[in-house]
């Protein structure tokens, strides 16, 4: 059947109520063909997917068949038991539940519907919660930790029980990490206490749908999917580049060069949301705005270590249209609908193409009108990746990351959840678990192992009464061993480790710590803090803060004044440059042609190169090695991720080590990677000694990765996430919370413990897994070796290449772990005039 003869059944069948007709009659509208038709299939029992373009009237597709099920519901009679959750609505953010319910709530007022709507999420009040449970509202909207709080309550079937529907919202941002493992464990709950329960999944980005379809709904059978439904694009976004009359520059990620036009921009439009990718350069970008601000336009800052309070006076004021500009990070880049966006300004590279999809979305927020939006290269490589990322937009190219095993510490964690909410046998949970679709390949022993680590701690740990959370009973059941353990694990749920944070609090100038200090401005992270001394001035929630002092957790600060100023960094900021990109970029680089639609001095810089090295074909890796100081250097471009270049970085150092070159350190971009050495690599690898083959062989994922990994920090602080999110190490207890310090050293003790007695653990197990696919992207890294296995292009000079300036630019400005801590610090004038004049 085709689209159109499914549309038209879908008219047909549909059931849609008077008032609804009437509604849409009223303002001259008629329902959209992709809302009447998955109302048909939800009316007729199924569960749907529906990928539409932004502004294509998702929201209100999702929620027709709720909204007309609930339009005709007999009314409760006097006396009568409250009725429980109908529709659940959850999303990836907060905020964007708080919207939904705002735009929800306009068509069910002017219908007159007697529907009741509800937000749950972490900044809803207790007692507000405790009244939901008592009395709940027809559709609630909340989020996947607030849904694994719920369904591990003692009254979970119960509130349960009348659930019809769950919604669920940028669908493709849920599935793809830890969340999305923990979400789908609930929804298999749901499903075992509602078996007739319907999911509708909403998405605008989605590069393999059917992987979705088949999460959306019961893998038992395995392999059943919701149905989908497409709908063709819409109006074409009108994407530009910036081309600065300013110099662009060889490094750096803050692209200060382009405030004075960023600002002309803003000037020429009704509102301006301005995307980065990290909470530092949300800062800077906001400062630096202000700083030029001679118009004294309402600018204003939202990202998630801001407090609450003041992301909310800032979400109020951009529905009310009362701002120019709001420089933002990922709190806003989903399907926020907030007042009269009308650009988009995306400074810094989007790092893959459907991010740059979704953000551009909140300009002209309507279907049928082309989104505006301006890209602002930061450096010259993040002109050639914005260049390819408008032209995968153009193409309609999708780079949304593939989904993954669901992980074990998520599945320990829900485990622990079950036997709060009731006494469970293993045998059942272990078939719901499997109906989940992360979950669809575990194994009863890899089960079994995790039901033992939540009742023991495993073989090691057994021992100490502490971690034997669950205790089997005479009739085989599973139950919690003592009631303390559901309040704490109330307390610890989620998967979303943040690095340990310190409240950001006003004192007085000059008085430290002393007394109760006045309002609190956000959270910085703990290690950020503890860098800096009484006096030191830094930028945060768009004011420059004078650092007073820390008691307990919290930072004190005063107003500060404008010399020698930080900006605060923060540790998962940074976004992977996807594989598609990435390839696009080679692409770039191998055609000529394609140098003509960039900025001439971008394409003279390529020119360049071309003629004082060698550009690789898009099959092939350039390795560059010269001389400089009383220095070598080797520079390879694999344009592969940052994650993955520190990971080669890493195991280059202690091969060439052992091969006698002498490395000194080395320093990792998206695009490229410098390695230094006292010995020259050049003559070693024309020499044979090694060959640039066996320098880069994919054995050295085997022993070398192992051998590294286990003299490294790194597992220690994966193993604190596992140890986190599995329920081992609580970091907050009733009335007091863990220290950041607390939490590492009570991880970094057990981590030694499980080492040497128990080297199979299961969470050891685990936090391989995660450091593979995580910090490490061993999986890519596996896939570039392999590519250019054969493929390696050696070009020995004797002074730098232009593209080779970016990354050591780069050398000393960030320090490098292990024995790679010697930096080399060098003028930019002396590298640039070195790599442009004559050789």
């Amino acid at each position: 059947m085709n689209d159109q003869s499914r549309t038209e059944q879908g008219q047909s069948a549909a059931i849609l109520p008077e008032p609804f007709v009437k509604w849409f009659a009223g303002r001259g509208w008629s329902p959209r063909a992709h809302q009447i038709e998955l109302l048909s299939r939800a009316q007729a029992g199924k569960s749907v997917l529906l990928i539409a373009p932004t502004g294509a009237g998702k929201t209100l597709a999702g929620f027709m068949p709720t909204l007309t099920e609930l339009a005709t519901r007999a009314k409760r009679k006097p006396g009568q038991a409250h009725r429980g959750i109908h529709t659940l609505y959850i999303s990836p953010l907060k905020a964007l539940a708080v919207d939904i319910e705002r735009n929800l709530g306009k068509p069910v007022g002017e219908m007159g519907l007697p529907i009741t709507m509800e937000t749950r999420t972490g900044d809803t009040p207790q007692h507000k919660r405790q009244r939901q449970k008592l009395v709940p509202p027809d559709i609630l909207m909340t989020t996947p930790e607030q849904l694994a709080l719920l369904i591990a309550a003692s009254d979970a079937k119960r509130f349960f029980e009348d659930l019809r529907y769950v919604v669920l919202d940028e669908l493709h941002s849920l599935v793809t990490s830890k969340r999305g493992h923990l979400l789908a464990l609930g929804l298999a709950r749901l499903r075992s206490i509602v078996p007739g329960l319907q999911a509708i999944g909403l998405s605008a980005t989605v590069s393999e749908p059917d992987e979705l379809r088949r999460w959306l709904v019961s893998q038992n059978p395995q392999g059943d999917m919701a149905d989908l439904i497409t709908v063709p694009g819409g109006a074409k976004p009108e994407i530009s580049i910036l081309e600065s009359e300013e110099h662009v520059p060889w490094s750096g990620h803050s692209a200060r060069y382009a405030i004075p036009e960023i600002y002309e921009a803003i000037r020429q439009h009704r509102t301006t949301l301005l995307f980065v990718n990290t909470r530092s350069q949300a800062e800077f970008l906001f400062q630096e705005l202000w700083r030029g601000n001679d118009d004294n336009l309402p600018i204003a800052l939202h990202h998630g270590s801001l407090d609450v309070g003041q992301r909310r006076r800032v979400e109020k004021a951009m529905e009310t249209n009362s701002l120019r500009a709001i420089v933002a990070t990922s709190t806003l880049d989903l399907g926020i609908d907030w007042g009269d966006v009308d650009l988009v300004v995306h400074v810094g590279a989007p790092k893959g193409a459907s991010r740059l999809a979704q953000r551009i979305g909140r300009s002209n927020h309507r279907m049928d009108e082309p989104s505006q939006a301006i890209l602002i290269p930061a450096n010259r490589f993040e002109v050639l990746e914005c260049r390819a990322a408008l032209e995968a937009n153009y193409l309609g190219a999708q780079d949304t990351p593939p989904l993954i095993e669901g992980a074990i510490d998520v599945l320990a964690q829900h485990v622990l959840g079950s036997a709060c909410a009731a006494p469970f046998y293993a045998d059942a949970l272990f078939e719901e678990v499997r109906s989940a679709a992360p979950y669809v390949n575990l194994d009863r022993h890899t089960f079994d192992r995790v039901v033992d680590f939540v009742a023991t701690g495993g073989y090691a740990l057994r021992s100490y009464e502490r971690y034997a959370r669950i205790k089997l009973t005479k009739d085989g059941t599973w139950r919690v061993s003592h009631p303390r353990i559901a309040q704490q694990y109330r307390l610890n749920i989620g998967t979303i480790v943040e690095m340990p944070e310190l409240n950001v609090r006003y004192t007085r100038q000059g008085r430290g710590v002393a007394g109760r200090g006045g309002p609190v401005l956000g959270k910085v992270e703990e290690y950020f803090a503890e860098t800096l001394r009484p006096g030191d001035n830094f930028l945060f929630a768009g004011k420059i803060l004078r650092f007073e002092g820390i008691r307990e957790s919290e930072c004190f600060v005063s107003n500060g004044s404008g010399a020698n100023i930080i900006v605060p960094s923060y540790a998962g900021g940074k976004f992977p440059l996807s594989t598609y990109l990435a390839g696009e970029v080679r692409a770039m680089l191998a055609d000529p042609e394609r140098w003509k639609r960039l900025p001439e001095q971008v394409a003279d810089w390529l020119r360049l190169q071309k003629e004082k090295s060698v550009l690789p074909r898009r099959d092939e890796m350039l390795v560059e090695t010269f001389p400089r100081g009383n220095r070598h250097y080797m520079v390879a471009y694999p344009f592969e991720g940052r994650l993955a270049h520190q990971t080669l970085g890493m195991l280059l150092t202690r091969r060439l080590e052992r091969m006698g070159a002498r490395p000194l350190g080395f320093v990792a971009t998206d695009y490229s990677l410098a390695v230094w050495a006292l010995d020259d690599m050049g003559h070693m690898f024309r020499m044979k000694k090694p060959s640039l083959g066996e320098l880069f062989d994919e054995d050295m994922l085997g022993d070398d990765l192992d051998a590294w990994l286990n003299d490294s920090w790194m597992l220690k602080r994966m193993f604190r996430n596992c140890a986190v999110i599995a329920g081992l190490i609580e970091k907050r207890f009733p009335g007091q919370e863990k220290s950041g310090r607390q939490v590492t050293v009570s991880a970094d003790l057990i981590y030694d413990v499980l080492r040497s007695h128990e080297p199979d653990h299961i969470l050891l197990q685990a936090t391989r897994t995660d450091a593979a696919s995580g910090l490490l992207d061993v999986r890519r890294l596996a896939e570039m070796l392999s590519r250019i296995r054969g493929r390696i292009v050696h070009k020995s000079l004797e002074h730098i290449s232009p593209l080779a300036v970016p990354v050591m630019l780069e050398i000393g400005k960030e320090p490098v772990n292990g024995g790679a801590n010697e930096t080399l610090l060098m003028e930019a004038a002396d590298l640039i005039e070195e790599a442009m004049g004559p050789q």
